[in-house]
């Protein structure tokens, strides 16, 4: 039994300001037999409100009583105004005991509402964060699908471009769809581009150079400008934006169609 858990339940404090219900009350007293820690627990807020109540009680001036026994004709008269005094007095004791004891409770479970707040709110920030990142993983996964179906229509025409004379390991793969003749880029393996430059691919078009789009660093396939005919697809590095015609000394990929 987790009797730190049960101690700060409340049921205590419910038990000894007689709120409790009898099945609780039966429950308690059992447990506070069975385990000091409880019975302590019962204790230590008995002396608690007790001390509250005395600290916040205002004993009577000392003139108070014979003043009221002055304006007494009878001994009886004086000894009921006495009691009812006194009365008066465990009365407002206990008002405050009761008080200080809500005062207590309201704080108490303010502070539980507070701490399950909280941990509801860290639960919707993490939900909205998984939320996002399946959201996100889940557009990849759309992406790399559409990918796939384009690589592997038969339609769809693959231009290998290896490394020129120099930079035998770089390679890129043109997709180049026979219908609709869109172009896709996949960018196998090129170096980064340095600082104010980027690659450009370029088609062959009977004999000369067409600007077929400027490649942007990207994972998978990267759709580029619409070819209608090439002999040829070839990528040259360029001043960031592009050239009109390529820098020949900068090519570093180049494949024939077919």
């Amino acid at each position: 039994m987790d009797i730190k858990a049960y101690i700060e339940s409340g049921v205590i404090e419910s038990y000894v300001l007689g709120m409790a219900d009898t099945q609780e009350a039966a429950e308690l007293v059992r447990l506070s037999h069975q385990y000091p820690e409880i019975q302590a627990a019962i204790d230590a807020f008995e002396r608690n409100l007790e001390e509250q109540a005395l600290a916040a009680a205002v004993p009577p001036r000392a003139d108070v009583k014979q003043a009221l026994l002055k304006s007494l004709d009878f001994e009886k008269e004086e000894k009921a105004r006495v009691v009812a005094f006194s009365g008066k007095r465990y009365a407002m004791a206990a008002a405050v005991i009761l008080l200080i004891a809500s005062t207590a409770l309201n704080i108490y479970y303010y502070t539980q509402f507070r701490n399950t707040s909280d941990a509801y709110q860290a639960l919707l920030v993490e939900k909205t964060s998984l939320i996002a990142k399946n959201d996100v993983m889940q557009a990849r996964s759309n992406e790399m699908e559409k990918d796939m179906q384009i690589m592997n229509d038969t339609a769809v025409v693959k231009v290998y471009m290896k490394g020129v004379t120099g930079r035998e390991g770089n390679l890129a793969t043109v997709f180049w769809d026979s219908r609709t003749k869109d172009v896709y880029l996949m960018q196998n393996r090129l170096p980064a581009a340095p600082e104010g430059k980027q690659y450009q691919l370029w088609a062959i078009v009977d004999g000369k150079p067409v600007d077929a789009g400027m490649i942007d660093p990207v994972t998978g396939l990267a759709k580029m400008k619409n070819i209608p005919k090439a002999s040829m697809f070839a990528i040259t590095l360029e001043k960031k934006g592009g050239v009109e015609q390529p820098t020949m000394a900068e090519m570093y990929v180049a494949g024939k169609v077919g």
